[in-house]
């Protein structure tokens, strides 16, 4: 019996390694955590709002660096980002020393960890340049490198335990890792001002790109819309199609063929 149990606890290690693995960010440093951070649900119908909130971050550093490094498909010149590092720390400790918590809107909360998991992600490449995928890395989203406060969040932390709890799927668009099969990084920062435009753009704009090959009787779609299924079926919707649908301009017809296409980890470094 003891041989069996073994035999079943190296499976489950085995088994969450893979799909850690194969996933962008699945598990954080010590398990799903949130640490204790706040985290709002968000609304059925997100509006974009400074109000109701104890706190209006200025996240105009990032929109700058973005702008200056990062090109309307989304790729990133990191080799050039490197000569603005303290800048981008500048941000990431302005970051760290504000803590989400109740009083803050759920619109505050949305862009603060959108911006909070893609600055890091930068910060992590910056940090390894030149390297040719994050997955050269050792744990990239499962080590604790993201301070907020006093405690260290890990990017899966942020992705697993934070962002997919506040019931927004559209987040999947927004937060970017660095690969060129990701969703591509907004070059500007995510505010509450702008935070539902925004998402509805990205999620848009990514469904459309060629990250997806859509027809009325078959689609090839993102691995993306396989590794977070459950994360679509939400105020009313029944399927990963009918989400699809919501922002495609072709529409996919009941009963068509659905895959996923194998994701291309390669960094998104501008050529």
């Amino acid at each position: 019996m003891k041989k069996f149990l073994l035999s079943a606890g190296a499976l489950l290690i085995i088994g969450i390694a893979f799909f850690a693995f194969n996933g962008c960010t699945l598990l954080s440093a010590a398990g799903l955590s949130s640490k204790g951070l706040s985290a709002k649900e968000a609304p059925r119908q997100l509006t974009s709002t400074t109000a109701n909130s104890s706190v209006n971050l200025d996240h105009s550093g990032w929109t700058k660096l973005l702008q200056k490094y990062v090109d309307s498909n989304g790729d990133v010149n990191y080799k050039a980002f490197k000569n603005d590092r303290k800048e981008l720390d500048k941000y990431l400790n302005m970051l760290s020393k504000n803590i989400p918590d109740n009083t803050w809107s759920v619109q505050e909360q949305l862009a603060y960890y959108i911006n909070l998991y893609n600055a890091h992600t930068v910060a992590l490449i910056l940090d390894n340049y030149p390297l040719k995928s994050i997955k050269d890395l050792s744990g990239p989203w499962t080590k604790a490198i993201v301070p907020v406060g006093d405690v260290k969040m890990s990017l899966g932390g942020i992705e697993n335990s934070i962002l997919r709890k506040m019931n927004e799927p559209r987040i999947h668009f927004a937060i970017n890792c660095a690969s060129i099969s990701c969703p591509k990084l907004l070059n500007e920062a995510y505010t509450a001002r702008k935070i539902n435009e925004q998402l509805d753009r990205v999620t848009r704009e990514f469904i459309n790109s060629d990250k997806n090959n859509i027809k009325e009787g078959s689609a090839q779609i993102s691995s993306v819309f396989d590794w977070y299924k459950k994360d679509y079926l939400v105020h009313g919707v029944g399927s990963v199609r009918e989400y699809v649908n919501q922002y495609s301009d072709i529409k996919i017809k009941e009963g068509a063929t659905i895959t996923f296409k194998d994701y291309n980890w390669n960094l998104n470094e501008q050529k």
